[in-house]
């Protein structure tokens, strides 16, 4: 409720920007066009800045408690390298470093001890996007963005011989994801802002399981896996 409650406050922001931007000002019936012919470049390079919050998504192999999720704000940053396809298509690759943090809850635990575990985790990413821009208006252009990833997480603990009987959870150290989301390319006077939103969704299992069959933090989970957004702020 929470991962959805924020999506919709960030998606009704960023749809605010949008109007505003089209009807005040440089953006409105005459505007100054600026950065005419920049789209008609085959490459070009810019960076992002953002955050981001994750979740996880349990599936349990028998009926019992869900185990609870919460989520913090974490940050993002990266590179993006833009090849132009088409007038309206182009292909993006954006690595980046985030890092996040979930700790988790399990109400089955009786040790309050137990009960807690805190999942911080460092991702480089490595996704390869196809971008959809709608026809520029003024400064302004909004675009759809979709692709696949693959992240490596830097704090998975996949390699550690304890696990949570030692109070160390682990997960796998190679995540594939689909990715979803919209944004807007505003064209500034020296430089070409973009906010976006982005939606992430883990394909595979990422828990790695206790050694101890029936652990009580792993061993009724059948599946766990990433979901949750990005806002990224890039400039080009």
């Amino acid at each position: 409720m929470h991962l959805k409650n924020n999506m919709k406050k960030l998606f009704a922001l960023l749809l605010f920007t949008q109007i505003a931007f089209a009807q005040g000002g440089m953006f409105g019936k005459d505007p100054i066009i600026n950065k005419e012919n920049w789209n008609k470049q085959r490459v070009h390079w810019g960076y992002f800045l953002g955050f981001n919050s994750l979740d996880f998504k349990f599936d349990y192999l028998s009926v019992t408690d869900d185990i609870q999720v919460g989520t913090t704000t974490g940050f993002n940053v990266g590179l993006v390298g833009n090849l132009r396809l088409t007038e309206y298509f182009d292909l993006r690759f954006e690595p980046g470093l985030y890092i996040t943090q979930r700790n988790l809850t399990y109400p089955n635990i009786v040790d309050t001890g137990d009960r807690l575990r805190e999942v911080k985790s460092t991702y480089i990413f490595f996704p390869l996007l196809l971008k959809y821009s709608a026809l520029r208006t003024g400064n302004v252009r909004p675009y759809l963005v979709g692709g696949v990833s693959t992240a490596l997480n830097l704090g998975s603990n996949a390699s550690a011989p304890d696990d949570n009987y030692n109070e160390r959870f682990r997960m796998t150290k190679w995540t594939n994801f689909y990715e979803v989301g919209f944004g807007i390319d505003i064209y500034l006077e020296y430089f070409v802002f973009s906010p976006s939103i982005r939606g992430v969704f883990s394909i595979n299992d990422e828990l790695i399981r206790d050694n101890t069959p029936g652990s009580p933090w792993t061993g009724n989970v059948q599946e766990m896996k990433t979901r949750g957004f990005f806002v990224n702020f890039t400039f080009h």
